[in-house]
């Protein structure tokens, strides 16, 4: 009988959370093909990855050469037959270990993309409220990790969730077994496994779970032991996780955790994947664990040689780069300077021609007014003169009633002429006007003896009555404008 749709929903959503399939369609397939039945689908995924990791280490210790030849030493390029959602390969001029690539959880990697160019996956593992509820259901919660956490963990809130369990299980660690342990990393597996990346070395991974008997002996006699201890703080990056929490339980999955304690020595491949590169299971003596971590770390020095070397090489390729588009940058900058400059100069020099062809313009401008206003008054003053001759009439012929008069102008120049004796004052000065000899507007007529001024007031004046009959001697006075 085929369940509700929620009921669907729900046993879709647990068994993808339980055996990492990211893919909805092959879940419900896959519960089709076992009636709906949970505990039957999620026990043949389970029996089938236990006994492929079975067969898998038992070939490879048997049989070294049907896993197949490495070649790379690239710390990127590891690649191999594929075994399901996981990959072996083995490692190089090692027959005897194998290397499997392992697929990490979305939701271990989604927090660190762009950390490393290749990580582990293992799988598309449902994130979030669904994985959450299943773990609490079985009682694997990560409020389940140690008594007394509420207080303890308020410091955590502003971490990320992987950090704070990294934290948390070196808290519970330190309680049981003291201080002296491996340097665990207080981060994620996938800011762990950055940081082994970078400086070079593996990444050693401890899964924790406490209710195995075997755990108390092997933590404070093998795990905690100085000599083992020491080596592998000098050659690994560490990392713990409790499989109670949900980045350690993932972890467990991932890597095929069947007995513990469990060890494993992995590093990061392509495609968010990991290279696991070694597993130990179950109880083992310093001496025994000391002896299989000297083995990987002597059969995979190479690849971190040439990883370290690729990388410097790398580094160097992009520090010259770098240096090439610095100067090259620098060389553009100079070029655009120049441009500016010449640019600069050219609107400078192109500004100072229109200044000075506006001051010439200006200039022809004021010149050709001032001539024009000269010519205008040249004009008026020739109007002027002549007005002033037709009004003087006819020269009289000399005669009783005539008056000789002789004007003297300021630059020497003498003119004489003959006026009625009965002719206004104002008629001397309109014949200064009519000649050409004096520029000045303002003047008076003046004698010398006895000096008289013939200004304003006499020009009404007849020349009999002003005292200049029968003849007189002018001089022209210039008065200041």
């Amino acid at each position: 009988m085929v369940d509700s749709p929620n009921g669907i929903d729900d046993k879709v959503a647990y068994f993808q959370a339980i055996t990492g399939f990211d893919d909805r369609q092959l879940s419900i397939q896959i519960l089709e093909a076992h009636g709906w039945d949970l505990d039957l689908a999620i026990s043949a995924i389970t029996d089938d990855g236990n006994s492929s990791s079975a067969n898998l280490a038992s070939g490879s210790a048997n049989n070294p050469s049907s896993v197949g030849n490495y070649t790379s030493g690239s710390w990127e390029g590891i690649e191999g037959s594929n075994v399901g959602d996981n990959q072996v390969v083995a490692h190089p001029g090692t027959p005897g270990i194998a290397w499997k690539i392992v697929t990490l959880p979305f939701s271990i990697v989604r927090g660190s993309f762009g950390l490393l160019s290749g990580a582990i996956g293992l799988g598309m593992w449902v994130a979030g409220g669904v994985l959450s509820h299943s773990l609490n259901a079985i009682g694997w919660g990560s409020g389940e990790l140690r008594p007394g956490q509420g207080e303890e963990s308020a410091p955590l809130a502003s971490m990320s969730a992987g950090a704070a369990e990294a934290l948390a299980f070196i808290n519970l660690f330190e309680r049981e077994y003291g201080n002296f342990h491996p340097a665990f990393q207080t981060a994620g597996f996938m800011e762990a496994l950055r940081t082994s990346r970078e400086e070079f070395k593996l990444l050693f991974v401890y899964l924790h779970s406490s209710e195995h008997p075997n755990t108390p002996t092997y933590c404070q006699d093998t795990l905690c032991s100085e000599v083992v201890v020491e080596f592998i703080n000098q050659n690994f990056v560490s990392w713990g996780g409790n499989v109670r929490a949900s980045e350690g339980f993932k972890m467990s999955n991932s890597l095929k955790a069947s007995t513990f304690p469990f060890c494993a020595v992995v590093m990061s491949a392509t495609n968010q994947r990991i290279a696991l590169l070694q597993q130990v299971e179950g109880p083992k003596s310093p001496s025994e664990l000391l002896s299989v971590l000297q083995k990987v770390v002597e059969e995979s020095g190479s690849v971190l040689v040439a990883a370290r070397i690729e990388e410097e090489e790398r580094r160097h390729n992009r520090r010259l780069r770098e240096e090439q588009d610095a100067a090259y940058q620098a060389a553009l900058e100079a070029d655009r300077a120049r441009e500016r400059q010449r640019q600069e100069e050219a609107e400078r020099l192109e500004r100072e021609a229109a200044e000075a062809e506006k001051r010439r313009k200006e200039q022809e401008e004021a010149l050709a007014r001032a001539a024009r206003e000269a010519a205008e008054r040249e004009a008026a003053l020739e109007r002027r003169r002549q007005e002033k001759a037709m009004s003087l009439g006819m020269e009289p012929e000399k005669g009783p009633d005539v008056t000789q008069v002789l004007v003297r102008f300021p630059n020497g120049e003498r003119k004489e002429r003959r006026f009625h004796s009965s002719a206004k004052v104002q008629s001397l000065y309109d014949y200064v006007d009519s000649l050409n000899c004096l520029l000045a507007e303002k003047y008076s007529l003046v004698s010398n003896f006895p000096r008289v001024v013939y200004g304003p007031d006499k020009y009404v004046l007849s020349l009999k009555e002003a005292g200049l009959h029968p003849q007189a001697s002018l001089y022209v006075q210039v008065e200041d404008a």
